[in-house]
């Protein structure tokens, strides 16, 4: 997202949230979203996790000292599937480093506030959050 031409990009740094569970002390990260002509691009990195985990990750409508509050939807009364959420599914390879970059159609204006990481194993704990601005 970050490489994207004419694109307005917001850069954020993953902070570690309380409800982490032990073992993800060392995870850090950036996201970067994208705002352009063809919508919104969203690309996060981030190490420190857990190797060949599964993760998800959503920009969310708070802040991450709100823990990122609401889901962000490009319509409030839509569903919570994308396209009308921005969702990233992604792995933590052998080396516990995860990349993952998804577009699309909508274009998420300054109520797109945060993105939050959550693991995919038990009750898919909030582990991250990184504030867009």
């Amino acid at each position: 997202a970050d490489q994207l031409a004419g694109a307005e990009v917001a850069e954020g740094g993953f902070e570690l949230l309380d409800t982490a569970p032990f073992g993800f002390d060392r995870l850090v990260g950036t996201v970067w979203l994208a705002r352009h002509d063809s919508g919104t691009t969203v690309t996060l990195e981030l190490s420190g996790l857990v190797p060949n985990s599964r993760y998800i990750a959503h920009v969310h409508a708070g802040t991450c000292a709100e823990a990122g509050g609401p889901h962000f939807r490009f319509d409030a009364d839509g569903g919570t599937m994308p396209p009308n959420e921005i969702h990233l599914a992604f792995d933590g390879g052998t080396d516990g480093v995860g990349f993952m970059t998804t577009a699309n159609e909508g274009r998420a204006e300054s109520d797109a506030r945060s993105v939050v990481v959550h693991s995919t194993v038990g009750t898919a704990p909030k582990l991250a959050c990184a504030d867009l601005g």
